[in-house]
C-alpha cells in the first residue's frame, strides 16, 4: 500500500491519478444509478403494510422526498467542512473515508428493517457525496494550468457515462428482488475504497497543507457573495425556477411511471438510461451547435419551452411509451443553464468568475434540498384518497408551469437595463 504521505511529482503518475479518479466517479455513478429503480419498492415495503400497491406508493413517495432533503441537506452542511479536512489531512483519506461511507449506506438500505434505517443511511450517504468537491481539489493537484479544464471535464463524463449505465443495471437486479441491487452497489463503493487504498497517492504535499479552521467550513458563507451581484438577482431566481422544476424527474419519476404504468424496475432504467443518453447529447454536442447559432438568450427561451413541452407531455401521457416520446423535447431544457451561466458571466469581472459559481453552487443545493419534499408530496397528495382530483402527473404539470414562470421571470429581467460589474 502507498504511503499516505507520498504525492504525485511525475506526468505519468499524475495521468494515472486521474484515470483512477474517472474510474471511481463511474464506477460511484453506477451505484447511485443502481438504486434509483428500486427506491420506491423498499420505501414502499417498509411503511406501506397492508395497504393496496397503488397506495402504498403514493404514501412512498412522501417518504422519499423527505430522504432527498435528508441527502440534499448532508451535502450542503458537510460539503465546507469536508473540502476543509482535506485541506489539513490531505485528499487521498477523505475520498477513500467517502468511499466506504457510500458502501456502509447502501448496505444498511439493503439490510433495512424499518424506513429509520433508510434516513440514517441517506444521512451517512449525504455527508460522504459531499466529498464531491474534493475530487475536483484532486484533480487541480495533479494538472498543469492549462489542462486544468479539460481535466475537470472528466468527471462530467464519467458521471454522465455512469448514469446511463447504472439505472439499466439497476432495473434489471430489480427484477431479482428490490434490496440486491443495494448489495451490488455496496461491493461496486467498497470494491472502488479498497482500490484507492491499494494504488492511489496523495496529491496534496504536506507542506501545502494548512490548519483546519471552523470559521472557513461554514456553509452558509457563499450567501455574502451574492450581494456582490446585485445586477444578476434576476437571474438567480430564474435559475432557482429551473432546478426547482428540473428536480421533478429525480424525486418524482419512479413512483409516477410505475403507479400509472406499471413499469417494471428494468423498465424504470431503461427511461432513465434513455434520459440521461439524451441529456448528455444536448449537453455535450448540440448544445455547442446550437447556442452559437441563435444567441444565448434565444437558446433560454428554447430550453424553457422544450423543458415545459416535455414536463406537461409527462403529465397528460396516456401510455408509457409517450414518456419516452417526451423525453426528447424535454432533453433540449439542456440549453438554458449552459446559456444563462454564459449570460451572467458577461456581467462579472474576470476576477469574480469563482465567487459567481460558488453562489451559484450554493444556490442549487438549497434548491436540491427544498424542490424533492415539495414535489413529492404533490405527488402523494394527488394520487392519495383525500385529492379533490385523482392526477399522478401533479408534479410534472407544475413543474412545466414553473418552466413558464421562469421564461417570464427571465423576458423581465432583460428588459431591465443592468450595469455590467465587468465594466
Amino acid at each position: 500500500m502507498n504511503d499516505s504521505g507520498a504525492h504525485l511529482d511525475r506526468p505519468q503518475a499524475s495521468r494515472f491519478a486521474l484515470l483512477f479518479i474517472f474510474i471511481t466517479m463511474f464506477v460511484d455513478t453506477i451505484g447511485l444509478g443502481i438504486i434509483i429503480p428500486v427506491i420506491p419498492k423498499i420505501i414502499a415495503e417498509l411503511t406501506g403494510h397492508g395497504l393496496p400497491q397503488a397506495e402504498a406508493l403514493s404514501e412512498a413517495a412522501r417518504y422519499g422526498g423527505w430522504l432527498f432533503f435528508v441527502y440534499a441537506a448532508m451535502q450542503f452542511l458537510c460539503a465546507p467542512l469536508i473540502g476543509n479536512l482535506s485541506d489539513r489531512f490531505g485528499r487521498r483519506p477523505v475520498l477513500i473515508l467517502s468511499l466506504a461511507a457510500l458502501g456502509i449506506d447502501y448496505l444498511l438500505t439493503g439490510l433495512a428493517p424499518t424506513i429509520v434505517w433508510l434516513f440514517v443511511a441517506r444521512l451517512l450517504s449525504g455527508g460522504a457525496g459531499a466529498a464531491y468537491p474534493t475530487v475536483n481539489a484532486y484533480i487541480a493537484d495533479v494538472s498543469p494550468p492549462e489542462k486544468r479544464a479539460a481535466n475537470f471535464g472528466l468527471t462530467g463524463a464519467a458521471f454522465g457515462l455512469g448514469f446511463i449505465v447504472g439505472p439499466a443495471i439497476g432495473g434489471t437486479l430489480g427484477e431479482y428482488g428490490s434490496r440486491l441491487p443495494f448489495f451490488v452497489a455496496a461491493g461496486l463503493a467498497l470494491a472502488n475504497a479498497l482500490f484507492g487504498l491499494i494504488v492511489l497517492k496523495e496529491s496534496l504535499p504536506k507542506d501545502s497543507r494548512r490548519s483546519f479552521e471552523l470559521r472557513r467550513a461554514n456553509p452558509f458563507g457563499a450567501f455574502k457573495s451574492l450581494g456582490r451581484f446585485p445586477s444578476l438577482v434576476g437571474i438567480f431566481g430564474v435559475m432557482v425556477l429551473i432546478r426547482l422544476a428540473h428536480d421533478a424527474n429525480p424525486s418524482v419519476w419512479t413512483y409516477y411511471t410505475m403507479l400509472k404504468f406499471h413499469w417494471s424496475t428494468r423498465q424504470v432504467g431503461y427511461s432513465l438510461m434513455a434520459v440521461g443518453a439524451l441529456t448528455a447529447i444536448v449537453y455535450g454536442f448540440l448544445s455547442r451547435i446550437i447556442i452559437p447559432r441563435i444567441g444565448e438568450e434565444r437558446a433560454v427561451y428554447v430550453g424553457l419551452g422544450c423543458g415545459a413541452i416535455g414536463f406537461t407531455g409527462y403529465a397528460l401521457s396516456t401510455y408509457g411509451w409517450m414518456i419516452f416520446a417526451w423525453i426528447v423535447p424535454w432533453s433540449f431544457m439542456g440549453l438554458a443553464i449552459p446559456s444563462l451561466n454564459a449570460i451572467m458571466s458577461k456581467l462579472v469581472g474576470p476576477t469574480e468568475q469563482g465567487e459567481l459559481q460558488g453562489a451559484l453552487a450554493c444556490l442549487s443545493s438549497l434548491t436540491s434540498i427544498v424542490a424533492p419534499p415539495i414535489l413529492t408530496n404533490l405527488f402523494s397528495y394527488f394520487t392519495g384518497t383525500a385529492a379533490p382530483v385523482y392526477f399522478p402527473g401533479a408534479a410534472f404539470l407544475a413543474s412545466g408551469a414553473i418552466l413558464v414562470l421562469a421564461a417570464f421571470a427571465f423576458a423581465r429581467t432583460r428588459h431591465v437595463p443592468v450595469a455590467s460589474t465587468a465594466e
